[in-house]
């Protein structure tokens, strides 16, 4: 399941470390950008790896939200739900988003092409509502403009 580059990388990370368990979060990020998300073979063989539970490396990627368990869209669609952006509108454009593209936050669209979601803060307060698109920020949105960038998403 992890290639020979990726296995190398990983130890050379764990090679960085006093302890191998500090690696683990590269590991998986590692592991992550070579399969698109980490799917329970996946974690099990980092746990062998790590000579760890496969529960405690499934606890660690369910704990990071920048851990994917399941696959994902062709694009990441992330609403700022702070309590600043809720309280300009975030939550909103979250359910109107949801209703546009048919799924709840944690979910794929049919196709394939969105997956949505929200994310506690993405540190761009001043500029709310905002969403990411992949590892694009977009601010000061309303309804028209969020619904632009959807629609020009391949």
């Amino acid at each position: 399941m992890v290639s020979v580059e990726t296995r190398a990388a990983i130890d050379a990370e764990i090679a960085k470390m006093p302890e191998k368990r500090g690696a683990l979060l590269a590991a998986l990020r590692l592991v992550q950008e070579e399969h698109g998300h980490l799917s329970l073979e996946a974690m099990e063989e980092v746990a062998r790896i790590f000579e760890l539970h496969p529960t405690e490396v499934l606890e660690v990627v369910s704990f990071y939200n920048h851990f994917r368990a399941q696959p994902r869209g062709r694009h990441e669609v992330n609403v700022c739900t702070s309590l600043t952006c809720s309280l300009r509108g975030g939550r909103g454009l979250l359910r109107q988003l949801q209703a546009y593209l048919g799924v709840h936050a944690g979910q794929t669209t049919s196709d394939g092409r969105i997956s949505l979601g929200h994310e506690e803060c993405l540190g761009a307060c001043g500029n709310a509502p905002m969403l990411r698109i992949d590892d694009a920020y977009h601010l000061d949105l309303d309804w028209a403009r969020a619904q632009q960038l959807l629609d020009g998403l391949e």
